[in-house]
């Protein structure tokens, strides 16, 4: 497996299209309330919005999307919300991944899978089978996902690997053990519904992200209003460390 080189360690070129996007989905429950539906009316039709998204970044080329979907602190949620939450996931893998598969997607599932039945791990399994060889978008879900849950597996996995270097350990080390070391990190991150935080999703990735907030509620989020997020980001100058003068001038170090 190919692992990426950190930003905190190397400086990755920087392209009109970001590379890799990262969204947290809010507002499922707020656009329902507005209608005066119940919140899992909010929900399903933001799995439309996903499946609209999904198309829009394969026609951009962009190469990694990854969604949070249930988060480690959602099972704080009511049980018949997170009962519904979890029923929704099985029933969009089993209804979308022929479809990616079909479009040359790969799936890759996150998280800790611990709390999971055993009906939706067989089906995560089989999705993450089928599509494996895909060469097109990867789309990770993040399900039951929590950025210093990912940082903690990862150290626990490191001194397991290699006890011998305890003490030394570089980033270098650790990175093969994160959820995300199959990707690079992200170049963009979104969260819709008017929240300005980023909610314990992707800590360690995020480190030097391009961070776009929009007051969009999911369910409302088209291709127009992610042309903004794109529009946003490609206005942005991405230093990592750097002057603006050393952007200008190549040559100066």
């Amino acid at each position: 497996m190919k692992f990426f080189t950190s930003t905190t360690e190397t400086i990755p070129a920087a392209a009109e299209i970001p590379k890799h996007i990262a969204v947290i989905m809010d507002g499922n429950g707020r656009w329902a309330r507005k209608r005066f539906l119940p919140r899992i009316a909010g929900h399903k039709r933001g799995v439309e919005t996903v499946r609209d998204l999904v198309k829009f970044c394969a026609k951009l080329k962009v190469e990694y999307l990854t969604l949070f979907a249930f988060s480690s602190e959602n099972w704080r949620r009511p049980a018949e919300e997170v009962s519904f939450l979890m029923g929704l996931f099985m029933e969009a893998l089993k209804r979308e991944v022929v479809k990616l598969h079909q479009n040359n997607i790969k799936l890759v599932i996150i998280g800790d899978r611990s709390r999971f039945d055993a009906q939706l791990l067989e089906q995560i399994r089989d999705s993450e089978e089928l599509t494996a060889n895909n060469t097109g978008l990867t789309l990770t879900i993040a399900a039951n996902y929590g950025g210093r849950w990912d940082t903690l597996q990862a150290v626990n996995k490191m001194q397991v690997a290699a006890p011998q270097l305890a003490g030394f350990y570089r980033e270098e080390h650790l990175r093969p053990y994160l959820s995300m070391s199959y990707a690079p990190e992200p170049d963009l991150f979104i969260r819709t519904g008017g929240e300005r935080r980023i909610s314990n999703f992707l800590l360690w990735q995020l480190a030097y992200t391009e961070l776009y907030f929009t007051d969009t509620l999911w369910p409302d989020f088209n291709a127009a209003a992610f042309e903004l997020a794109i529009e946003s980001y490609q206005q942005r100058e991405r230093r990592f460390g750097r002057t603006s003068e050393q952007l200008a001038e190549p040559n100066l170090t």
